[in-house]
């Protein structure tokens, strides 16, 4: 597969699993109300591809890790979504968050 394969394929499934508009995500990561639905939907055709700064805040919004967009197979794509989930829980259990903020001091 190729990039501009890929990349809408995951983008589309991630803003379906958050059950989000195309308006609302787009709203969400800081575009003006007005463009957002074109944009995201132009991202989810493949016409234009978000920069990294773009990634990045999907991603966060989406709740997956960036790398989860580009995942050339399903398999990958899975296990991308389990750790981001797993990370997540790990860093909200109150014993670990500060062996949390000891690890982002490194």
């Amino acid at each position: 597969m190729n990039l501009q394969v890929i990349f809408p394929k995951r983008f589309k499934q991630a803003r379906k699993a958050k059950g989000l508009t195309q308006e609302k995500l787009g709203i969400a990561i800081g575009l003006d109300e007005f463009v957002a639905s074109t944009r995201i939907n132009r991202y989810e055709k493949g016409v234009h591809q978000p920069d990294f700064q773009a990634i990045t805040k999907l991603a966060e919004v989406l709740n997956v890790p960036a790398a989860y967009f580009f995942a050339d197979d399903d398999l990958a794509a899975k296990i991308l979504e389990w750790y981001a989930m797993s990370n997540k829980a790990y860093k909200a259990e109150p014993h670990n968050q500060s062996r949390v903020q000891d690890d982002s001091s490194v």
